[in-house]
């Protein structure tokens, strides 16, 4: 039985897309920590959620690594090397090199690592010439969970996420609803006999005309895209000042659910 998590990673991890009442996110992470608390006693579970939105691989390395290290839970989830990838130029076996010294590092002190793949991005507009680059890297990835017998979150495979209802307003991060569904599918891939099927098929949608969509093209690249690029210009990052969540308890995570469902 699980009794302490940490969950180490970037925007994904973090939960941007999935607000909980405060501004702060909740995301998928948080639900499966509370998944894995409702398997224990009350108040005999510790989880800590570290990741920062926006950040590189080596950075996840330098300042998530070590505090993972340090509290030695029973299981980290390790998401990282998405941001690097989607970077012009970066080469998907480097970062899978330094992506496999994190995880032997993380699997000498915890005791189960579970690690992630990409997402399918074949509906992802600005994403979907990155898809043969993402498919090398999770090549890499279930390679190096062989290596150290990591559990494997694929991410690639959840075919229900491939629905726009899954993905926020940006288009990069996912819903509320998406969150869950990852949070369901990590379940399984521990084990737990979890409340729901993350695969389970979404309502009928009404169709939309072209000139929907197209307008919501427009709305989408002038509040979203348009930032996103300026910010890739100017070198900045969305978590530049932006601090992990911490230790969280189960109970708190429920009720900023609850108080947004």
């Amino acid at each position: 039985m699980i009794g302490s998590y940490v969950a180490v990673g970037d925007s994904f991890t973090e939960g941007v897309g999935d607000p909980g009442p405060d501004g702060a996110f909740v995301g998928w992470a948080d639900r499966l920590a509370v998944l894995l608390a409702d398997l224990r006693p009350e108040g005999d579970f510790q989880y800590t959620n570290l990741a920062v939105r926006g950040k590189l691989l080596d950075q996840i390395v330098a300042d998530q690594v070590p505090r993972a290290v340090e509290l030695a839970p029973d299981l980290v989830s390790f998401c990282a090397g998405g941001n690097d990838i989607l970077r012009p130029g970066s080469d998907p076996d480097d970062v899978a090199e330094r992506f496999e010294k994190a995880v032997a590092r993380l699997a000498s002190a915890a005791g189960t690592v579970m690690v992630t793949t990409g997402f399918d991005t074949r509906g992802v507009p600005v994403l979907k010439h990155l898809r043969g680059k993402i498919a090398t890297y999770n090549g890499h990835v279930r390679a190096v969970a062989d290596r150290y017998g990591c559990p494997v979150l694929d991410l690639w495979s959840l075919k229900s996420v491939q629905d726009r209802r899954a993905w926020s307003e940006d288009r990069l991060h996912l819903s509320p609803e998406g969150h869950t569904r990852v949070a369901l599918r990590a379940g399984q891939v521990l084990g737990l006999d979890v409340p729901a099927d993350p695969e389970q098929p979404w309502p009928p949608l009404p169709p939309r005309g072209t000139l929907a969509v197209r307008r919501d093209d427009v709305q989408w690249a002038r509040e979203h895209l348009v930032p996103w690029i300026g910010r890739r210009l100017r070198g900045e990052s969305s978590g530049d000042h932006v601090r992990p969540k911490g230790p969280l308890s189960p109970e708190e995570i429920k009720s900023r659910i609850a108080s947004v469902a």
